[in-house]
């Protein structure tokens, strides 16, 4: 398979945040080339709003391995560094989230690409908007800075680092 540009989601608001992403960002390399981070962001709850704020960013990697691979891996590192099951959009120490696959779109029924609520979540389109303001959403044609300029929310999203990578 040839080497695509990969968006993924990172978040954590439990424990050691910042520890979180990074610790996510170095297991990843077992499956990814990472390249380069978002600046890390402070971000509201979204969904449910009785927890701790999270850190985000974003993580732009090379991938080589098909989408339902990269779904399995990201599980497979939420797993190990200690997520379990609970309260949908509630708190967790790391949650990967695949955005976007190069341009492609997949559609199943526990995987979809580009990520259906990427178009609603300011905590997502801000960061993507710093690394890839150009990038065009495959499905919407509208680029990420067009998306991100009209998304709700971006009042909860704050700078609060630098970029990991």
């Amino acid at each position: 398979m040839d080497p695509l540009t990969v968006y993924l989601g990172l978040g954590s608001n439990l424990g050691r945040r910042e520890d979180n992403l990074r610790r996510a960002i170095e297991l990843l390399r077992r499956y990814v080339r990472p390249r380069r981070t978002s600046s890390v962001y402070e971000t509201a709850p979204w969904g449910f709003d009785r927890q701790p704020h999270f850190l985000n960013c974003i993580v732009e990697v090379t991938a080589t391995i098909a989408p339902r691979q990269l779904l399995s891996a990201v599980k497979s590192i939420e797993r190990e560094m200690g997520r379990r099951p609970g309260l949908r959009y509630g708190p967790r120490l790391v949650d990967v989230d695949i955005l976007l696959y190069g341009d492609q779109t997949v559609e199943s029924s526990d995987l979809q690409i580009p990520h259906p609520r990427l178009h609603q979540r300011a905590f997502v389109l801000v960061p993507l908007a710093e690394l890839a303001p150009q990038l065009s959403h495959p499905a919407l044609t509208m680029t990420v800075a067009q998306l991100a300029d009209g998304v709700a929310g971006k009042d909860g999203v704050k700078m609060w680092g630098n970029p990991l990578l």
